[in-house]
């Protein structure tokens, strides 16, 4: 008996049957080692995604059109596979025991459907049978599981492939210039308001006079730092809009700004304390270079287990 995951018992193959007149009929887009994949299969794989970019894309038809040949192009291609992988289940002798479908089954109407008969009618609606749910949720666990077998479980990342990724990709984790910020932020009552910035004169005159920034911003701040004390920590330009940026990076550690008077707020700014561009250190970005090489290395060990299979299996692709 195979060592499969979980479930997976020892079994004598018969070959894929031939694809049928009906199938041929609804426009074969492909065959994979004797099995058809029809135009109408491809449509109903894409179609949630086809839906979906009707709506991102509708006032821009081409766009659209180069968005659902992709699509399209790409289900094609995510279905030869599954018959590729489905037919490697079968030649290297597995079998998925049909008890062990049910149970999957189950699961999956009460996960998406609730009960049997929820599902039977969204079917009905899809034109789809039980028969052929069953098929989907079979072929489905097949393909998660052998691909689960034959790619994710061979990935080991070493400590010195990150730290390489790591040095190769500084740039990729580079911080931009940062300030230490303080903000007294001030709502005006309309555009033409000229108390409050009045009223900011009157704070800076008294920091300007002794008077902590921290202690002027807990009491007359509006904004929603205004229980820091007026805290925004450390910023980057990126953070603040161009007429606070243009002021806040060119201030002095322990600088206090001029009263900035905006359309509807008006604001003065502490700069504490400054950082010049570095990068991020490695403890905190090693789960995305982690993240990054394991899909990159999955890539690469999918496709060399696809190039394998087509090699072993027949496909014919239709126009």
């Amino acid at each position: 008996m195979k060592n499969f995951p979980f479930i997976f018992a020892l079994a004598v193959v018969a070959g894929w049957p031939a694809f049928t007149r009906a199938e041929v009929a609804d426009g074969v887009q492909a065959v994979v080692h004797g099995q058809a994949i029809s135009f109408s299969e491809v449509q109903d794989y894409s179609r949630p995604a086809v839906e979906a970019l009707r709506r991102q894309y509708v006032s821009q038809p081409d766009v659209l059109e180069q968005k659902l040949h992709e699509t399209v192009s790409d289900s094609l291609n995510q279905l030869v596979e599954r018959q590729l992988i489905l037919h490697s289940f079968e030649a290297e002798g597995y079998q998925l025991p049909e008890g062990v479908v049910d149970d999957l089954v189950q699961e999956r109407i009460r996960e998406r459907y609730g009960d049997r008969l929820t599902l039977i009618k969204t079917l009905q609606a899809q034109g789809l049978t039980f028969e052929q749910f069953r098929k989907q949720v079979r072929e489905q666990y097949i393909e998660s599981a052998l691909r689960n077998q034959k790619v994710q479980r061979e990935i080991i990342l070493s400590p010195y492939k990150v730290q390489s990724y790591y040095l190769a990709h500084q740039d990729k984790f580079k911080l931009d210039d940062q300030v230490k910020l303080r903000m007294i932020v001030l709502t005006k009552a309309s555009a033409d308001d000229k108390s409050t910035a009045a009223l900011a004169l009157e704070i800076q005159a008294q920091i300007k006079g002794g008077a902590k920034f921290t202690e002027m911003a807990s009491i007359y701040s509006q904004g929603s730092q205004q229980h820091q004390e007026g805290d925004w920590g450390w910023v980057e330009r990126s953070v603040l809009r161009k007429e606070l940026a243009d002021t806040a990076f060119t201030l002095a550690p322990g600088q206090v700004s001029e009263v900035i008077d905006t359309i509807d707020t008006v604001y003065l700014m502490l700069v504490e304390d400054r950082k010049p561009s570095q990068a991020r250190p490695l403890k905190e970005v090693r789960a995305d270079i982690e993240k990054t090489l394991l899909t990159q290395q999955q890539a690469t060990l999918q496709k060399q287990w696809m190039d394998g299979l087509k090699k072993k299996t027949f496909v014919r692709y239709f126009q």
